[in-house]
C-alpha cells in the first residue's frame, strides 16, 4: 500500500489519488496527516504538501486541490518527455509537475464550468478546451501521467509491486433510429414520401417503397451483422437505444411499437444495452425517469447505462440527474467532431461534482472516437492511420479503447465505405492481430 502524506485529506485529493492509484495503476492508496504515523508507515510512501519533510518521495502540491469552488485559474502548459503538462512545480518535487492537480482540473472537467463558447446544440467545444489549444487531445495524459508517476515510484522503491494491466475495448452502438424506413407509424412515412417527391430525392423514394413492400433491407437493420460480430469477441458491445418520444432533435421508433421492443429483447441476449436519453432529457429529469422505467420495462433489468442525446453535457446538472436516477454509468464523455481525450484519460472515472465538492457513484466511461470524426478524412487510408495513432496511444499505457458506432455506419450508403473494415481493425486490435 502507498501512504500519502498530506497537510489536508481533502476529498478532491482523495478523489484524484485514487484514480491514479487505484483505477489506473492498480494499487491501494491510504492518507494521512499525521507525520508520526508517515514516519512509521514500512511500504511505499510519498509527501504531498508545500514543503518536504526529509528525504522522502516528494511532489509539490498546487493549490487547486485544497480549494473549493470554481475560479479562473491561470494555465501554463509545458512539453514533458513525450507529452505535455502543467502546474509546474519547481525542481526540489520528485515530478517537475503536480500531476495530481493537473489530472484533477481534467477529469473533473473544471473548464466546462466556466464560462465558454457553444455550438448551436449547446454543446462544449473541442476547440475550447485546453487539450486542443495545446495539442494533447489526442493523448490520454492522465494515463501517461499516471505511468510517469509508477516509474518514479518504482525507483524510489525497486519491491513494490504494481498490478499487470491490458489493453481492452468496449465498442458502443449508437441507435438513434432502429431503422431508416421500417416501423415509423402511417403519418411520419407519408410525410416523408412527400419529403422525397418534393425533394426530388427518387432514389430515396425508391428505395423506401422497396423495403415497405419487403423488396430490399432496411439501410439501418444492420443488427445481424453486428451480432455476429460480438460472437468473435470476448469483448461486450454496448448498444444504446433511443425510447423518447418524436421531436425536433429525436427521430426514433414509437417505443410501444412491438417490433421495436423485440428487436431490444434480442439485442439484449447477445450485448449490453443501455438507454439513449432524449435530447429533451438531458434537462429534464421527469422525462428521463420516464425514458428509464421504459427501457426497464423492455429489459427486464435495471437500467444500468446511459447516453445522451447528440453527446451534449450540462454541466453538473446532467450527472447530477442521472446519479439522482441511480443510473450507474455513463458514455456522452467525448466529442462528436474531435478524435481524442475529452477528460484526458483512458480509465474510467467517477464524477466529482465541484458545486458540492463530492465523489459521486457515477462511472463516467470517456469515449475517443466517433465514427462522424473520421468522416473529414477522406481515404480509407488516412481513416485507418487516425484509428491506428489513437490505438496505439490507449495501448502505452494498457487503457480501454471505447469507440462509437451507429446501427447506419454498416450499411452500403457510400458515406460510410470502409466502415466495416475499421470496425473489424478494433476488434483485431484487441485480439493482437492490429
Amino acid at each position: 500500500m502507498l501512504l500519502v502524506y498530506t497537510h489536508s485529506i481533502s476529498p478532491r485529493l482523495k478523489y484524484v489519488f485514487k484514480h491514479i492509484c487505484t483505477r489506473i495503476l492498480g494499487i491501494e492508496v491510504a492518507f494521512t496527516a499525521k507525520i508520526e504515523d508517515f514516519i512509521a508507515h514500512d511500504d511505499a510512501k510519498m509527501s504531498y504538501t508545500r514543503q518536504q519533510l526529509g528525504n522522502e518521495f516528494f511532489i509539490k502540491s498546487h493549490d487547486i486541490l485544497f480549494e473549493q469552488g470554481i475560479t479562473d485559474i491561470e494555465i501554463n502548459v509545458h512539453d514533458w518527455e513525450n507529452t505535455k503538462c502543467f502546474f509546474y512545480n519547481g525542481d526540489k518535487s520528485a515530478m517537475p509537475f503536480d500531476i495530481f492537480a493537473a489530472a484533477f482540473y481534467l477529469l473533473s472537467r473544471y473548464e466546462e464550468y466556466l464560462p465558454q463558447v457553444r455550438d448551436d446544440y449547446g454543446r462544449f467545444l473541442a476547440t475550447e478546451s485546453i487539450a486542443f489549444k495545446y495539442g494533447f487531445l489526442h493523448q490520454p495524459v492522465v494515463d501517461i501521467w499516471a505511468y510517469k508517476f509508477k516509474a518514479q515510484i518504482q525507483k524510489q522503491y525497486p519491491d513494490f509491486k504494481f498490478p499487470k494491466k491490458t489493453y481492452g475495448i468496449k465498442p458502443i452502438i449508437d441507435i438513434p433510429s432502429a431503422y431508416n424506413f421500417r416501423l415509423k407509424g402511417v403519418m411520419r412515412t407519408i410525410g416523408g414520401i412527400i419529403k422525397d417527391v418534393f425533394s426530388l430525392k427518387l432514389k430515396t423514394l425508391y428505395n423506401r417503397f422497396m423495403v415497405l413492400f419487403g423488396f430490399k433491407h432496411d439501410p439501418f437493420d444492420n443488427y445481424k451483422y453486428i451480432i455476429n460480430k460480438q460472437r468473435q469477441t470476448k469483448f461486450k458491445f454496448l448498444f444504446f437505444f433511443l425510447v423518447g418520444g418524436y421531436s425536433t432533435y429525436d427521430k426514433g421508433t414509437n417505443p410501444n411499437n412491438k417490433e421495436f421492443k423485440s428487436l431490444i429483447k434480442h439485442i439484449a441476449d447477445y450485448c449490453h444495452v443501455g438507454l439513449k436519453a432524449s435530447y429533451f432529457a438531458i434537462e429534464n429529469s421527469a422525462i428521463l425517469k420516464k425514458e428509464k422505467l421504459q427501457m426497464e420495462s423492455i429489459i427486464n433489468a435495471s437500467l444500468v447505462a446511459s447516453r445522451q442525446s447528440y453527446s451534449k453535457l450540462n454541466f453538473p446538472e446532467s450527472y447530477r440527474n442521472l446519479v439522482e436516477l441511480e443510473i450507474k454509468e455513463d458514455y456522452t464523455m467525448g466529442y462528436v467532431n474531435q478524435v481524442g481525450f475529452r477528460a484526458g484519460s483512458c480509465t474510467p472515472f467517477l464524477f466529482y461534482d465541484l458545486d458540492y465538492e463530492t465523489q459521486t457513484p457515477l462511472k463516467i466511461n470517456s469515449y475517443h472516437i466517433m465514427d462522424y470524426a473520421l468522416l473529414k478524412h477522406k481515404s480509407l487510408l488516412d481513416k485507418k492511420k487516425v484509428l491506428n495513432e489513437i490505438i496505439t496511444e490507449i495501448k502505452q499505457v494498457d487503457g480501454e479503447f471505447v469507440p462509437v458506432f451507429h446501427n447506419y455506419t454498416f450499411s452500403s450508403v457510400s458515406r460510410w465505405n470502409g466502415f466495416k473494415e475499421l470496425f473489424n481493425n478494433i476488434l483485431d486490435s484487441a485480439d493482437g492481430k492490429a
